[in-house]
């Protein structure tokens, strides 16, 4: 359903956010999240005139994850800054994203190692996508999403069992990983009845519904479906995977 129709009104600033992953030759995975901010006119900064057409921040910000949501590589560039010459100084804090779990207090660690005078604002705010666009580029891919037994490609890639999972239990005696997680797709709805029927009714255990909730100190409150945490309510990206 679109938006309702505006006022009139006049276009005087656009941020545009994307994120890409891309599943590399050596079995990682790499996500790209850029940030764009323009303005339809010329706009006087304090460091000259920046002309019409040309954008006053482009930042870039690259992490390289494996299976399991680590973080093994990240790297920050500052294509487009309102200070030429010094927003960049601040690019190779964001190394500090190395060894971060993507579903393990990412946010709150984020905010911690990269807050305030620490790191750029915008590539901090950047960072806070990250969590649910990789969960999306998983979706299917590295994780099972239909209600199969067993799972996928990627969900039998890795060191577990391609019929298990780390806890030992099968794929199957746990429902896909984004049920339960938004109003669409609860257990009591219309969608999964019609498109997950075993599923429909599904009662999770106290530990899932704790875990889903955000309980437990997990910042990104998120969860796979299996126990494990991987992304929250209000964020759920792509949900009808």
């Amino acid at each position: 359903m679109p938006l309702s129709p505006p006022v009139s009104r006049q276009l005087r600033h656009r941020r545009a956010i994307r994120a890409e992953a891309y599943e590399r030759a050596d079995g990682l995975w790499d996500v790209e999240a850029c940030l764009t901010d323009e303005k339809p006119r010329d706009v006087e900064l304090a460091s000259g005139v920046r002309p019409n057409g040309q954008p006053i921040h482009e930042l870039w910000l690259r992490i390289t994850i494996d299976r399991k949501l680590n973080v093994v590589d990240a790297e920050a560039s500052s294509d487009w800054v309102p200070y030429p010459g010094l927003c960049q100084v601040s690019n190779p804090a964001y190394r500090a994203l190395i060894g971060l779990n993507l579903h393990h207090n990412f946010r709150r660690d984020v905010a911690r190692l990269l807050g305030g005078t620490t790191g750029c604002t915008h590539l901090t705010e950047l960072c806070a996508i990250l969590p649910t666009a990789a969960i999306q580029a998983f979706a299917g891919d590295v994780w099972n999403t239909g209600d199969s037994n067993g799972g996928t490609r990627g969900a039998s890639a890795g060191s577990e069992d391609e019929s298990s999972n780390s806890t030992g239990e099968h794929f199957n005696d746990k429902p896909p990983f984004q049920l339960g997680r938004c109003h669409a797709l609860r257990f009591d709805g219309e969608a999964v009845q019609e498109f997950y029927p075993r599923w429909y009714g599904h009662a999770p255990r106290s530990a899932d519904r704790a875990a889903s909730s955000g309980e437990g100190g997990n910042a990104s409150g998120m969860n796979d479906g299996s126990g494990n945490e991987v992304q929250s309510n209000s964020q759920t990206e792509g949900n009808h995977a």
